[in-house]
């Protein structure tokens, strides 16, 4: 295909070389010939091809032997490749076996082809999503484990709120992402799945033996064979989507905070640095923060794509018309997507670089404020709840107004000094006793992290 209409220029940017191939012309071709392959040797063992005639269509099914840009232009007047990709079969397989050549696509239907050779597609991708997930799950582990003492200011809002911590922050992603590993092996078991059902889903070309042959063929291909044909039922293809969307949504939310972190005035945190990486055309000073802008990006886009693939679910009566052909290119872009994000992901957490010293000081940047509701804790202790809360909301107002350290404003409260001494709000303001379970909370997500295994859930 002409060069001046691939998209090479930013496939790096946002998918992966591995993602790429599966779901290029090529591998669409070929996972399709894989499965007319598969038909020959599964009609050939219920006794309606001779096993030399299977091997003559196998031996030709192999996609470096067709016209790609052929195919696709004879694809624009047919309605789908499978019926060029057919003909074409045929015509090669006549060539060596006019015998074997009658029987090419016996019994099956141009859907049949094309959603089987997607199933084998998407069982790839998500096999390799699914490693991906678990490489980043390990990262996740190793910053939560790394900085489960390092404080930050917490923030609601985007307002600085009392502290957390870095390790609790990524033990939350962790958590969501160890629940789409357990997601995503359960769509995978359900994804893959064989479709054979012939022109209205009942199999009637193959007469009798029709279900020996559709039993055989899900063998061939390693697949389940489903109770019914599923034509008109999206819902396995549709859960790929939402599944993928589900996941590109928390990496969205991974690197929003980054970017956060990454502005000047927060300075906390930073995406790995690189020569060449991040820089502008105009400001030689910049440091952008450009894999969490991809991300970001996969996440703007992975919505509207996963709307598409639960609008084309309504399908008219045992075939649809617009909606099945709606998913053809949006479900591989959904993969694509979710490929590039995932690995720019891993690169951004396994080489987070952090700035524990400018955390320490945003921390102490409100003066003290961000601790008050330690301090209202313990007061509540002795005036009640409402008391202290409004005592307080005015030591807080007043520190802001004379732009005073909230210490320097509740020692010289009297009504503070009949209940806590200096000592004590020494101990209230300091960061570092006021991250309540923070450090439990991360160990749970990390005995999670353990239990789920490297592996277990992505089988």
């Amino acid at each position: 295909m002409d060069a001046r209409h691939s998209q090479r220029l930013l496939d790096p940017l946002f998918t992966t070389a591995a993602m790429r191939a599966i779901f290029s012309d090529h591998g669409r071709l070929q996972a399709m010939l894989d499965f007319e392959a598969a038909l020959a040797r599964a009609l050939s063992g219920a006794g309606l091809l001779s096993p030399a005639a299977a091997v003559a269509i196998g031996g030709q099914c192999r996609a470096e032997r067709f016209d790609i840009d052929a195919l696709a232009t004879a694809a624009a007047r047919a309605g789908n490749p499978a019926i060029p990709l057919v003909q074409a079969l045929t015509a090669q397989v006549a060539q060596i076996d006019g015998q074997a050549a009658r029987f090419v696509h016996w019994g099956a239907t141009s859907q049949d082809v094309m959603d089987t050779g997607l199933v084998l597609q998407l069982r790839a991708a998500l096999e390799s999503i699914a490693a991906d997930l678990a490489r980043l799950a390990m990262g996740l582990a190793a910053l939560a484990e790394r900085h489960a003492h390092t404080v930050l200011a917490g923030r609601t809002w985007l307002q600085q709120g009392p502290p957390v911590t870095l390790g609790l922050k990524a033990a939350g992603a962790l958590s969501a992402v160890g629940r789409h590993r357990t997601r995503l092996a359960a769509v995978r078991g359900r994804i893959a799945t064989l479709q054979f059902g012939g022109a209205v889903g009942t199999l009637a070309a193959l007469g009798e033996q029709g279900m020996e042959v559709a039993a055989a063929l899900a063998g061939e291909l390693k697949l389940t064979l489903p109770d019914v044909p599923w034509h008109a039922q999206r819902d396995r293809l549709a859960e790929v989507a939402t599944t993928l969307g589900l996941v590109v949504g928390t990496l969205g939310k991974i690197a929003r905070d980054v970017s956060l972190l990454m502005q000047n005035e927060v300075g906390e945190a930073f995406e790995p640095s690189a020569p060449g990486r991040g820089g502008s055309s105009t400001m030689p000073h910049k440091r952008n923060p450009v894999g969490s802008a991809v991300i970001l990006a996969a996440a703007t886009r992975l919505p509207g794509l996963v709307s598409v693939m639960l609008a084309a679910m309504v399908q008219e009566h045992e075939r649809g018309l617009g909606g099945w052909q709606a998913e053809w290119e949006t479900l591989p872009e959904i993969c694509t997507l979710a490929a590039g994000a995932l690995a720019q992901t891993i690169a951004l957490v396994e080489g987070l670089e952090v700035d524990s010293a400018r955390m320490a000081v945003n921390l102490d940047s409100s003066g003290g404020v961000i601790l008050a509701e330690a301090v209202t804790m313990a007061l509540g202790a002795k005036l009640g709840r409402m008391e202290a809360h409004e005592l307080m909301q005015e030591a807080t107002a007043r520190a802001a107004r004379e732009r005073r350290h909230l210490r320097d404003v509740l020692v010289s409260d009297a009504r503070v000094g009949a209940h806590l001494s200096s000592e004590d709000l020494d101990r209230l303001l300091d960061p570092r006793n006021y991250t309540g379970q923070a450090e439990a909370l991360v160990a749970r997500a990390l005995a999670a992290h353990r239990e789920q295994g490297n592996g277990a859930a992505d089988a």
